[in-house]
């Protein structure tokens, strides 16, 4: 009589199909596993700056970019993208999460947070490596229109962003067709309020404290003099 080989009753189909699943489990962990799932389903992603951490040196620091840029900007993304999870917030843009949620008492984290990213991601590009010096022509017709000069400018947004008790930004904007200078405080923004920023200059600590510890002023002035991006206030202002 046959007897059934019972020592492996596996059929090798099956050993087959589990070795291929398995090598597929591996390859989908190594590649991000359920990680890789959340961050695509992410609506919000950390923008990448527009130079190398260290390009703005010895002006801003490779260190105080790091801190600033990779804990406190990509924090602000991580904490939206928990906030507006299964909200209507979630498909929205970030400039429609901030108009949405300005001045709504019940919306202030998603506020904060979204204006902050929209800030920081505006701050990176209002400077350049060898930036500062004279604004472009058609620029510097329309500052001195405003302002008289372009030193005149400078000095208005540094006393600004000098002047700023506790967190906040110093922009230069447009309002209706004047170029002005504005501070807000801690994450508000200019575009709440109908003014089309054309430069900011950042000053909460983490922007200049481990460069240049408590001389706010001193900071304000080096990007002015040695960053600013004239070239971005123009295409804004266009």
């Amino acid at each position: 009589m046959n007897k059934r080989n019972t020592s492996n009753s596996t059929p090798v189909l099956g050993r087959r199909s589990f070795l291929i699943a398995s090598a597929g489990t591996v390859a989908w962990l190594a590649t991000g596993g359920l990680s890789g799932i959340a961050q695509a389903a992410a609506p919000h992603a950390l923008p990448p700056i527009p130079y190398a951490e260290n390009a703005l040196e010895p002006f801003i620091t490779a260190d105080t970019i790091g801190f600033h840029y990779g804990k406190h900007h990509k924090g602000y993304v991580d904490n939206l993208n928990k906030l507006v999870e299964r909200t209507e917030y979630a498909d929205l843009s970030l400039e429609k999460i901030i108009t949405g949620t300005a001045g709504r008492a019940d919306k202030t984290a998603i506020f904060n947070n979204a204006a902050q990213i929209w800030n920081h991601t505006f701050y990176w590009k209002s400077m350049r490596p060898k930036g500062g010096g004279e604004p472009p022509a058609l620029l510097k017709q329309k500052i001195e229109a405003s302002f008289g000069s372009v030193d005149a400018c400078k000095k208005e947004i540094a006393g600004a962003a000098v002047s700023q008790f506790g967190s906040g930004w110093a922009w230069l904007v447009l309002d209706g067709d004047k170029l002005k200078v504005v501070k807000t405080a801690n994450a508000d923004v200019p575009l709440t309020t109908g003014m089309k920023p054309l430069l900011t200059v950042d000053v909460w600590e983490h922007a200049y404290y481990l460069d240049y510890q408590n001389r706010r002023a001193d900071y304000v002035n080096t990007v002015l003099d040695k960053l600013i991006n004239w070239e971005f206030a123009l295409q804004n202002a266009s």
